[in-house]
C-alpha cells in the first residue's frame, strides 16, 4: 500500500514485569489506512498500541512518529522521549475522570491536538454521537455505554478536525458501545481514511476487523503476522477539518487540574483537614509552654507544623489521574515531562501562608511584642519554601503511585527526607524570633536557612522527577 509512513516502531522489546510481551516487533503504519491489531487476550495487542504512543519502556527498539508537521521519537530504548500530543488516543479504560463534564473532555482532547475547538464544531460531533443533550453534565453522571462512546470520539476527532494526515490509536474501540454507535464508528473509520488518515485498532469485534485493510495477529509468542483486510463499510458525513492552532499540554493540564479542583475542591479539604487537627493539637501542646527564648525553637517548629502537613499530604491528584487511567492519557499527551507537571499542579500553594500565619496568631500568646511585630513581618518568608517542600513531596507520592505495591511500600518511606528542609525553616523561624530579621548570606542567618530548604526541597523534587515511571 502506498502513502507516507506516519508512525513507525522498529525492533521493538517490551517486557511486562518477567514476562517479554513484545519480542523484535517491526511496525508501520500508512496514511489512508486502518490497521486491526487482533489476537487472544494477552497476545500484547494493548502493549504494542500503547508502546505506539509511548506509555511502555523499551527493552529495545524506538518509536518514531512522522506527521507533515513535525517529526519526533516517541520513546526509544535509550530513554529518549516525546509526546504524541496532535494525534487521536482512547485506551482500553475510559481515561476520563469523572468530575470534567463532556464538553470539558472533548475541548481538551481537541486543543492538545492543536485544532481549533469551535462551538459549532464540537456541537456537531456531539451530536453526531448522540451526546449533545449531555454536553453540560459530569462524565460521573453518564452510562458506560455513553462513557465509552465519549472516549472514543475523543480518540477521533483530533483527527476528524485535522487537514493533515494524522493518526488515531484506539483499544477496543467497540467494546460497549451499541449496535448504532458501532455502525458510526465504521463509518467514521473510513471517513478519516479517506481523507488520508492512519488508524490502528486493538479489537476483538469481527465486525470492526472486517473494516480495516490490513490486520495484523499479535501471537503470544510476540510476534507480529500481517494480511490483508476487507476495508468493509461505508464512509459517513463528518464534520468539516479546522485550521490548526498552537497547542501547550502544560496549559491544558493545569487549565483540567484547577477547573476540577475549584469545581470540587478534594485537595484543598484533604491537606486543611489534618493541618487544622495538627494546629489543635499544638496549640494544646503549647499552652503550658513560656514564650520565653529558651523555647523559641520549639515554638517555631510547632507554628510550621500545621504548614508542613499539608504540604506533605498526598495530593487529590492522584487519585483523579488514577480514575479509568485518566493519567496515563495525559502522560501520552504530555510526554517526558509529565510527572514534573503533575507534580507542580500537585502542590499546595494557597495553604502554607495562611495556615502559617494562623498557626502564629494562635500560639505566639503572650510573646514580646517586639518579637511578636518582627516576626509577623517576615513570617510569610519560611512557608513560602513549603511550596518547594509540597512539590517535592506531591513528585515522592506520583513516584509511588507508579511502584509496584511491594516497593510503594518502602518508597512512602523517602516522605522522611523532606524533614531536613522542615528542620531548616524551623532554624529560620527561630532566628527571626531570637535576633530579627538579617540579610546576611551566613550559615544560622533567616535568609540562607531558607534558601538551603528550598534548595534541598528542589533537588528533592528533581530526583523523583527524573527516576523511570515505568
Amino acid at each position: 500500500m502506498g502513502g507516507r509512513i506516519l508512525i513507525t516502531g522498529e525492533g521493538l522489546v517490551v517486557n511486562r514485569g518477567a514476562r517479554e510481551v513484545l519480542r523484535g516487533v517491526d511496525f508501520a503504519l500508512r496514511e489512508g489506512e486502518v490497521v486491526a491489531l487482533v489476537g487472544p487476550n494477552g497476545s500484547g495487542k494493548t502493549t504494542l498500541l500503547e508502546s505506539l504512543a509511548g506509555l511502555h519502556s523499551l527493552a529495545a527498539g524506538s518509536v518514531r512518529l512522522s506527521l507533515s508537521t513535525y517529526s519526533t521519537v516517541v520513546r526509544d530504548s535509550e530513554g529518549e522521549r516525546g509526546s504524541v500530543a496532535g494525534i487521536g488516543l482512547t485506551l482500553q479504560s475510559d481515561a476520563v475522570c469523572g468530575e470534567e463534564t463532556v464538553a470539558e473532555h472533548l475541548g481538551h482532547a481537541i486543543r492538545l491536538a492543536g485544532r481549533d475547538d469551535a462551538a459549532d464544531a464540537l456541537a456537531s460531533m456531539l451530536t453526531d454521537w448522540g451526546m449533545s443533550h449531555r454536553a453540560g453534565e459530569s462524565v460521573s453522571q453518564l452510562s458506560d455505554g455513553l462513557r465509552r462512546r465519549l472516549a472514543v470520539l475523543c480518540g477521533l476527532a483530533p483527527a476528524a478536525l485535522s487537514l493533515e494526515p494524522t493518526i488515531c490509536l484506539l483499544d477496543e474501540p467497540s467494546e460497549g458501545l451499541d449496535e448504532a454507535s458501532r455502525r458510526l464508528l465504521i463509518g467514521w473509520l473510513r471517513a478519516l481514511t479517506a481523507r488520508g488518515h492512519g488508524i490502528v485498532i486493538a479489537t476483538h469485534d469481527p465486525e470492526l476487523t472486517s473494516a480495516a485493510d490490513r490486520i495484523i495477529t499479535v501471537s503470544g509468542n510476540g510476534r507480529l503476522t500481517s494480511d490483508p483486510g476487507a476495508a468493509l463499510g461505508d464512509a459517513v458525513e463528518m464534520v468539516e477539518p479546522s485550521a490548526a492552532q498552537e497547542a501547550s499540554a502544560f496549559s491544558e493540564f493545569v487549565s483540567w487540574a484547577w477547573r476540577i479542583e475549584k469545581r470540587n475542591p478534594l485537595d484543598t479539604i484533604t491537606r486543611g483537614t489534618p493541618a487544622l487537627v495538627a494546629l489543635l493539637l499544638t496549640y494544646t501542646m503549647a499552652t503550658d509552654i513560656p514564650r520565653t527564648s529558651e523555647n523559641y525553637d520549639l515554638l517555631a517548629a510547632l507554628v510550621l507544623a500545621p504548614a508542613f502537613i499539608a504540604a506533605v499530604v498526598a495530593p487529590a491528584l492522584i487519585k483523579r489521574l488514577a480514575e479509568e487511567r485518566s493519567g496515563d492519557w495525559w502522560r501520552a499527551m504530555i510526554g517526558p515531562w509529565s510527572r514534573a507537571t503533575f507534580s507542580i499542579m500537585g502542590a499546595s500553594f494557597i495553604l502554607p501562608i495562611p495556615l502559617t500565619y494562623l498557626a502564629w496568631y494562635v500560639l505566639a500568646g503572650d510573646i514580646d511584642s517586639a518579637v511578636y511585630d518582627e516576626v509577623l513581618r517576615w513570617l510569610w518568608l519560611p512557608p513560602l519554601a513549603m511550596i518547594d517542600i509540597s512539590c517535592a513531596a506531591a513528585a515522592l507520592h506520583l513516584m509511588v503511585a507508579d511502584l509496584r505495591r511491594a516497593s510503594a511500600a518502602a518508597g512512602s518511606l523517602l516522605l522522611l527526607v523532606l524533614v531536613w528542609p522542615f528542620l531548616e525553616l524551623t532554624s529560620a523561624l527561630t532566628t527571626l524570633m531570637d535576633t530579627g530579621m538579617s540579610f546576611e548570606l551566613a550559615m544560622g542567618e533567616p535568609i540562607l536557612d531558607v534558601l538551603i530548604a528550598a534548595g534541598s526541597a528542589a533537588l528533592i523534587w528533581a530526583v523523583a522527577v527524573i527516576i523511570p515511571e515505568d
